[in-house]
């Protein structure tokens, strides 16, 4: 009797060992919670006086005196002065901004201004895509060749395609929160390929003083190495690995009065602090 229970019990363990496809199904849901966890977003209203002689410090009065957090039942997460001085209010909920910029606007909507950050929408990159399939037809050749992946409503727009240094062309397309999970859990067709895809996280950076939020066209600045921050171009650096000297965790530094972060690797490097804290960001303001 004992001999046919462990028998039985072998073949209940046997039968249950993962198997690699299920391995790599369970790596990519861990994955994707994983991120979705890590990007937590962010619900946020700005407030600016119509009145432009009203200084930041009455308009928090105001709306401290006007507004109890408690009556409209919603935490917040966020109050503070932006240095051109408008408000940001930040909530923890999609629910509890709409209802503060709700109780603001009726109470407070003749002397403010209230503007409702809206988060973005997600944004993939498809790898090695067929070189034919153009920006035109690449979102009709998706609903086509891949009836499983359900919009659900939501919207799928092609932003833009490259080709890398290797040759092969990828494409970013903006979709919405749904459609994104489906597609990061599975293989895109495109032609006669199987295609995967990631999330696209590509800050805005300028190449001149090799800050962020900017582009080189915009930059007011000075030329700065991203290399070793000296006053010169990348192309012009000579410094080695060794000497490298990151200019934005050096500025970052500047300012902070907290723990230190360290400054000795490029601002290109893919583990910069400074690009960490840039992509959070990206990941707090999109709508995954």
């Amino acid at each position: 009797m004992l001999d046919r229970w462990r028998q039985r019990a072998a073949k209940t363990k046997q039968s249950r060992k993962p198997t690699l496809s299920t391995c790599r199904e369970e790596q990519k849901t861990t994955l994707l919670r994983s991120a979705e966890r890590r990007g937590r977003q962010c619900y946020k209203i700005t407030l600016k006086a119509k009145d432009i002689e009203k200084s930041p410090e009455q308009i928090k009065l105001q709306i401290k005196k006007e507004i109890n957090p408690t009556d409209i039942k919603v935490g917040i997460k966020s109050f503070k002065t932006l240095q051109d001085g408008r408000i940001i209010i930040e909530t923890g909920s999609e629910e509890e901004i709409n209802s503060l910029s709700s109780a603001i606007s009726t109470k407070c909507g003749e002397q403010l201004e209230i503007i409702k950050h809206q988060l973005r929408k997600p944004r993939i990159i498809i790898y090695n895509a067929p070189e034919e399939i153009t920006m035109e037809y690449v979102v009709d050749i998706i609903k086509a060749q891949n009836p499983d992946i359900r919009q659900n409503g939501e919207d799928m727009a092609a932003k833009f395609k490259y080709k890398t240094k290797k040759g092969n062309y990828n494409i970013v397309v903006e979709v919405g929160p749904q459609t994104r999970k489906q597609i990061l859990q599975t293989k895109l067709k495109l032609g006669w390929e199987i295609c995967s895809a990631k999330d696209y996280l590509a800050p805005t950076r300028c190449y001149r003083c090799s800050r962020f939020n900017h582009k080189h066209n915009e930059c007011k600045g000075e030329v700065t190495c991203p290399h070793c921050a000296g006053k010169h171009t990348m192309k012009e650096c000579t410094a080695s690995t060794s000497e490298h000297k990151c200019i934005n965790c050096t500025i970052y530094n500047s300012y902070t009065k907290n723990e230190k972060i360290r400054v000795n690797h490029s601002a290109l490097s893919k583990e910069c602090p400074s690009l960490q804290a840039v992509l959070k960001k990206y990941r707090n303001n999109t709508e995954y």
